[in-house]
């Protein structure tokens, strides 16, 4: 049991290094990454006649830089391969440029690759019980493979997991018989090899990602901010970053890092913001004018979220989205360099410009009793957004952002910590129907919530779920209890737990509430790129 421990540790401690090698700035190596694979893996490789596939096995998988990373570290820790931090770093660029993704390919994805959490995955029935199991969709939908190597997997799946076949829904049926012959000729047409998307990809221009973007992001505990990030290319797809900016309640956000970009998309970027170390994880669009992914804490990549950046100047973003009828607010615009007037739209007033900073506009802004409800354009000078600020006569809905969270207990002097989850409220108005809950309600966006718990069922309310499981804080950041036995719990179970997040949004004495499930669950001992 103790050797499985310290094999767990050094596995985990291995992916978030490399992980962290990953977002180091490219250098000059001794050997580029065909030369390290002739000289690395050709020790049980072999190098074949096929001009198009010229090593075996490695030359008919294509994989994201995360899965080549996954790679490497599998090569080392089960076959032995040495291989310097330095080579790692030279040989998943090669790889990932040359065997990479298209961004058409990553696009259903990409939540694995930002460590998004709480995410509830559509998994192909075919896949359910044969794949999702044990893995995420992701796990292999961020993969491409001959039919062959999708062939090789099965069975170095029984080979590394001998009891694979005595699991569940796998000892009720001939798992390897069905994997072989009809798992893998389906993952090999749903995630062909031979894609024409990366063909395409792999012959286009691909953008450079210098210059100043406009950024619009947020981030739990701090909220939404606004920024200009600088990208000041140092070499071949390497950066410097800086990111300057506001947090919503006006206070600065400074942080400086660097990055590097895969497959001629993949952004990948560390930085130390307001000391803490962050890690963002995008996609560049394929013409180079935006950057879409998320950014989070690198110790705790649960607390992150979204991040959108607009090359050069642009509206990115409105924080709030939405002003009601007959409302006085305060609106910030973000976006860079804005000059010029202010127009919200038709009915909405601006009554001052409250200040004007490289990464935004504030405004004080009112919107007419008699204003009619829907969405507006916005424009500061001859600068232009579509469908941005909301107008809305009262809030008929609210949702809770996840609709399912989970949570894992952790401290309590232990070394994994805990994994805290969350959650934000989005509002809505009723459409022209007048029903909240239907096709044409009006999107508000997200909205300052009051936030509680509650037990999910009976059980929960008889095991006290409620009482040890955690607790939400007025920003709607889940804090769960303390990993081990707890002798004041029946049985003296751990802290585990079932609960109900409820949002509840205050307007004219009216209060109308949303609520989410959040699962709270034992402690993760395994930390991949790619769960």
């Amino acid at each position: 049991m103790n050797n499985n421990k310290s094999k767990y540790a050094l596995l985990n401690a291995s992916a978030l290094a490399l992980v962290g090698t990953m977002l180091t700035p490219g250098a000059s190596w001794a050997m580029g990454g065909d030369e390290i694979i002739k000289a690395k893996c050709l020790l049980c490789h072999t190098q074949t006649d096929n001009p198009d596939k010229p090593y075996s096995r490695i030359s008919e998988q294509r994989k994201t830089p995360e899965g080549w990373q996954m790679t490497l570290q599998r090569m080392e820790h089960l076959n032995g391969l040495h291989i310097t931090s330095e080579e790692k770093q030279t040989l998943i660029k090669y790889l990932s440029d040359t065997q990479g993704l298209a961004p058409s390919e990553t696009a259903k994805h990409r939540y694995a690759l930002e460590q998004q959490p709480n995410v509830v995955e559509d998994v192909d029935p075919a896949y359910v019980e044969m794949c999702a199991r044990c893995h995420s969709n992701a796990r292999f939908g961020l993969q491409r493979r001959t039919e062959g190597e999708w062939k090789e997997l099965v069975t170095t799946h029984m080979a590394v997991h001998p009891t694979l076949e005595l699991h569940a829904l796998s000892r009720d049926r001939r798992w390897y018989d069905i994997a072989l012959n009809e798992t893998a000729p389906k993952l090999a047409m749903d995630y062909a090899f031979n894609d024409a998307a990366w063909a395409k990809w792999e012959n286009a221009a691909k953008p450079v990602l210098n210059g100043s973007w406009s950024v619009s992001g947020f981030m739990p505990e701090k909220g939404d901010y606004s920024a200009v990030l600088t990208a000041a290319q140092t070499s071949k797809d390497n950066y410097s970053v800086t990111m300057v900016g506001h947090y919503a309640d006006g206070s600065e956000l400074r942080g400086t890092g660097s990055a590097k970009v895969f497959s001629g998309f993949e952004w990948r970027a560390g930085l130390t913001l307001d000391g803490v170390r962050v890690r963002q994880v995008m996609a560049a669009s394929e013409d180079g004018s935006t950057l879409t992914g998320r950014m989070y804490q690198s110790a705790h990549d649960e607390i992150g979220g979204e991040l959108k950046a607009v090359n050069g100047t642009g509206i990115v973003a409105l924080s709030p989205a939405a002003i009601k009828q007959g409302q006085q607010t305060q609106i910030t615009i973000k976006g860079g360099y804005l000059n010029g007037a202010v127009k919200l739209g038709n009915g909405v007033q601006v009554i001052k410009v409250l200040s004007r900073d490289a990464d935004r506009v504030v405004v004080l802004a009112k919107a007419s009793g008699s204003a009619a409800v829907g969405m507006r354009d916005v424009s500061v000078g001859s600068t232009k957004a579509k469908a941005q600020l909301a107008v809305y006569d009262k809030v008929a809905a609210v949702q809770v952002s996840p609709m399912h969270g989970l949570a894992r207990i952790g401290g309590n002097g232990g070394k994994i910590p805990k994994i805290k989850s969350t959650f934000r409220a989005i509002a809505f108005a009723a459409g022209a129907d007048g029903k909240p809950g239907t096709e044409d309600d009006l999107n508000l966006g997200y909205m300052p919530a009051n936030w509680s718990l509650k037990p999910q069922n009976e059980v929960a309310a008889e095991d006290k779920d409620l009482e040890y499981a955690g607790t939400i804080d007025s920003k709607g950041i889940f804090t769960p209890g303390d990993t081990g036995l707890n002798p004041k719990r029946r049985m003296s179970a751990n802290n585990v737990g079932m609960l109900t997040v409820v949002a509840t949004v205050k307007e004219g004495g009216k209060a109308v509430e949303g609520e989410a499930d959040l699962l709270v669950a034992v402690p993760s001992y395994i930390k991949r790129a790619i769960q």
